[in-house]
């Protein structure tokens, strides 16, 4: 914006002349198509947006127009149940089609909060199960995972550098290995977990994302889960103690997100969100 003043005939003329290149100009298009899509999906019968900060449609923005020129990263966090898992692999499926249908390498890496647990088989073997070495080890604190190897592994990723990430043993051994899974980077790297947004990782993320749910709707989904995990008795405890724990670690992580989604949508409309914006890239990227 040029600000011009002119002298006429003794009186002050102001006059303000807008000056915007072409790029910033396509900017300012983007936001506004990008604004109108989040206030749809937001004004629509069973959105899953529960809420989102306004500067979050500017930084998305300036990634889709190029003003920002390097990896994303996309941080999902929400209580145990809450969804974040399977709303993560349909981002994930949605670009991996996205990338097929125009023949884009690498969009999109997948570093798994879990998998960054410590490793203590030791423990669970000397316990006798991973249900009775559950009764007096909280997996449900930040501390039982190695957040700081998660923070540089995905910060090498985003400046290019291939990382071999590490795979934790969920069918309850409680065993890691490091090491394990070989990253390559990419366009867009992606996480999801309880902690993935608490102090020592969140730095980490371009676009911080919270899942919200019920409680009585997590609470049932975590109950189906514990008896595919057969954790017998000690269900309730886990559950009881992960409920106080998400009061203290994770719910706090709701007000430093950039998007609270509900974990209770149609599977299906997270995907048409996702494709709506995909289609504000094809336009700006792709078409003829």
């Amino acid at each position: 914006m040029l600000n011009s003043i002119h002298k006429t005939k003794g009186k002050t003329e102001h006059s303000v002349k807008k000056y915007v290149s072409v790029p910033d100009l396509r900017l300012a298009e983007i936001e506004i198509r990008l604004k109108n899509i989040f206030e749809e999906e937001l004004k629509s019968k069973n959105s899953i947006i529960i809420s989102y900060k306004p500067e979050i449609i500017s930084k998305l923005a300036r990634y889709i127009s190029g003003h920002i020129n390097r990896p994303a990263s996309i941080g999902i966090a929400g209580e145990t149940a809450s969804g974040k898992s399977t709303i993560t692999m349909d981002i994930i499926d949605t670009l991996n089609s996205f990338s097929s249908e125009f023949d884009i390498d690498n969009i999109i890496t997948r570093v798994n909060t879990d998998d960054y647990y410590y490793d203590r088989s030791d423990m669970v073997k000397k316990a006798g199960s991973f249900a009775n070495f559950a009764k007096h080890y909280d997996l449900d604190v930040p501390e039982a995972l190695e957040l700081e190897l998660m923070n540089s592994d995905i910060k090498d990723l985003l400046s290019g550098k291939p990382v071999y990430l590490p795979k934790y043993d969920m069918s309850g051994t409680a065993k890691r290995y490091d090491n394990y899974t070989l990253a390559k980077p990419s366009k867009i790297i992606i996480s999801e977990g309880l902690f993935t947004l608490t102090e020592k990782i969140k730095d980490a993320f371009d676009f911080k994302i919270y899942v919200d749910v019920r409680h009585n709707v997590q609470k049932e989904r975590f109950f189906v889960r514990a008896k595919e995990r057969d954790l017998g008795d000690s269900a309730n405890g886990i559950y009881k103690n992960a409920a106080q724990k998400a009061e203290v670690y994770i719910r706090p992580c709701k007000k430093d997100a950039d998007i609270v989604l509900s974990g209770e949508a149609v599977r299906v409309c997270y995907k048409n969100f996702l494709n709506k914006i995909i289609s504000v890239v094809v336009q700006q990227h792709f078409s003829k």
